[in-house]
């Protein structure tokens, strides 16, 4: 029996949430497997992978082949490290407390990489939110100043008209004193 280590597809539509699952290679994608390996979220950002660690080394020291997108995970989450590492051990290359030093090396280094991801992505949130605060606030200045000039015009023209048609009408008057001055004249 060939067994592999593949995704098994669960969660609505356009919103794919995985099993990590040990199955023989001739069961349906979605159907009877072996073992729960562990679960896999590519919705989230980073996403999210729950994995039973020693579970996926023990599959793989017996032989079962990961696909693609599960070799991925398990390289991500140190699986495939692990694995590689028991093989140094059987073969004699380095002890068991040597494999377990550098795993946790390893482990330390790879949790620090993602710490830092998740710090950058969430100091990127907060700047855009700032942002985003920050041009609504001035939007909402904007429409206040304008709501305030234009109540300060309203009672300014209240006031301007009627003092330019007092001023407009003496002119008109001077005006009409001196135009038909002007004709007999001619």
């Amino acid at each position: 029996m060939a067994t592999k280590l593949r995704l098994q597809r669960q969660g609505r539509k356009k919103q794919a949430y995985y099993y990590i699952v040990a199955a023989d290679s001739r069961a349906p994608r979605d159907g009877r497997f072996i073992e729960r390996v562990g679960d896999y979220n590519p919705n989230t950002n980073p996403a999210t992978i729950n994995l039973d660690l020693q579970k996926a080394v023990k599959w793989l020291d017996n032989g079962a082949v990961p696909t693609d997108t599960v070799r991925a995970i398990l390289s991500y989450k140190g699986a495939m490290m692990m694995h590689h590492l028991h093989g140094g051990v059987n073969k004699g290359a380095l002890t068991a407390e040597q494999a377990d030093a550098k795993f946790e090396a390893w482990m330390n280094e790879k949790s620090s990489k993602v710490q830092t991801k998740r710090d950058t992505l969430a100091d990127k949130k907060a700047k855009l939110e700032a942002d985003r605060l920050k041009a609504e606030s001035l939007v909402k200045e904007a429409k206040a100043a304008a709501i305030v000039a234009k109540n300060t015009v309203v009672e300014e023209v209240v006031e301007t008209p009627t003092e330019e048609v007092v001023e407009n009408n003496e002119s008109v008057a001077e005006t009409t004193d001196e135009a038909p001055a002007e004709n007999t004249e001619a």
